[in-house]
């Protein structure tokens, strides 16, 4: 029976030894996954990777260009950066999050073309479908990557790779895209697996055999070590999982503090972090990069009110308070820097917003330095009514907020700007 005809049915433990599966009718089917008289708790995490999956879309939508570079990115006069590129494109030593001009240094043969975010939803959304056909606890991470339970799944399937397979197939046959696949015990090693596998791979990394899959690897390949983490622990002569493994835990502590022995457990495959159904946002930020280097500091706070705007408009949409605002500023020379400032009562207005992030803003900006990069991120998030309304100044500005908020939802985003963002009109 294949495992989505049922799809929309649960599974719930009813005596011992048994699950039974609800469907429309009630109880119509009894499955023991009892073994010698005790539940198996071991758990399959499943952990799947869409392949360069923005330039897989667009291998779709133009099937001339498959096999050949592509770049999707803005473009490069424009300080466009590189949001996803092919494998081909990758054999040049192109990567994600490159500068465009750079890339096509490298690879000038390669194809550019520009993001379509809807259309990459769409696909997420085609790809996230076919995934919760089978029924099982899935915690999507973003639009290309999702981890899935399979601890029951055996239920229905022989064992993890014939439903690995059969997901797999069906992606690359009804969306056209493919995928790597990781399977372990827990989510840390299934990530790794599937970052290993890539392209269009498959491995599952058996119980008890998490350690030797993970020591031969660099050390930057453990899910959650990062360059500047991996730079500190190779200066300790640490290269790979394996030596991190079997380092003194004195030594890593030395250096690493408290967070020494969760680092040394993670490389040896130890992971206990649940599958998320559902998750809570955050932080909400918006950022945008000059074409020109910006100096000017009465033009960089119009942008930043615009970007504050956007902010408070998406934590109104939510129904969330920000107790910490910060900004982002990234120079020429990409050297990148936060500020944030945390205030007395959570909020949403777009007017509390900008002034904090104007206030860090000019605390950061030197006379005569100019910024590459601007960005506003509302974080420390919680619901609720802010607290303050009581106050005549903020509660003008919160029916203002929902005023403008209206108006934009029924006529659009630019049906209402407030009058400093307004192009300046001659006479």
């Amino acid at each position: 029976m294949p495992y989505d005809s049922f799809y929309r049915c649960s599974w719930v433990p009813c005596v011992r030894g048994q699950w039974f599966r609800l469907g429309p009718v009630g109880i119509d089917a009894t499955f023991s996954i009892w073994h010698n008289g005790t539940m198996d708790t071991a758990r399959t995490i499943l952990c799947l990777d869409l392949d360069a999956f923005y330039a897989s879309v667009e291998e779709t939508l133009h099937p001339e260009w498959r096999g050949k570079p592509i770049l999707v990115g803005g473009k490069p006069e424009e300080r466009g950066v590189v949001a996803s590129c092919s494998y081909a494109a990758r054999a040049f030593g192109v990567h994600s999050a490159m500068p465009m001009g750079q890339a096509l240094r490298l690879c000038a043969q390669a194809i550019r073309t520009p993001p379509n975010f809807p259309l990459y939803s769409e696909y997420s959304a085609r790809v996230m479908g076919i995934i919760k056909s089978y029924g099982c606890p899935m915690e999507q991470v973003s639009v290309d990557e999702v981890f899935l339970d399979l601890t029951y799944a055996r239920l229905l399937w022989s064992d993890p790779l014939s439903l690995a397979s059969d997901l797999k197939r069906r992606i690359q046959e009804e969306v056209g895209l493919p995928c790597t696949i990781g399977i372990a015990t827990n989510k840390l090693v299934a990530k790794v697996a599937s970052s290993h596998g890539k392209p269009n791979g498959l491995i599952q990394v058996p119980p008890g055999e998490e350690a030797g899959f993970l020591a031969p690897l660099p050390v930057e390949k453990l899910w959650g070590v990062g360059p500047k983490c991996s730079a500190r622990l190779k200066v300790l002569g640490i290269q790979t999982i394996g030596q991190l493994q079997k380092a003194p835990l004195d030594l890593l502590k030395q250096e690493f503090g408290v967070w020494a022995l969760d680092l040394q457990r993670k490389s040896h495959g130890q992971d206990t972090s649940p599958i998320e159904t559902e998750h809570a946002t955050k932080s909400i930020s918006r950022e945008t990069t000059f074409v020109q280097d910006l100096g000017d500091l009465p033009q960089l706070r119009r942008v930043l009110l615009s970007l504050s705007e956007e902010v408070g408009q998406n934590l109104r949409a939510e129904g969330l308070l920000a107790r910490t605002i910060a900004i982002k500023l990234r120079w020429p020379n990409f050297q990148t820097i936060t500020r944030q400032t945390t205030l007395p009562q959570p909020t949403d207005s777009t007017s509390q917003i900008y002034q904090s992030a104007a206030s860090l803003l000019e605390a950061s900006l030197k006379a005569g330095r100019k910024v590459r990069l601007l960005g506003v991120r509302a974080a420390n998030l919680g619901s609720g009514r802010q607290l303050d309304l009581f106050d005549s100044a903020v509660k003008r500005s919160s029916r203002l907020d929902s005023a403008v908020d209206r108006i934009r939802d029924r006529f659009g985003e630019e049906a209402i700007r407030r009058a400093s963002l307004a192009p300046n009109q001659k006479g």
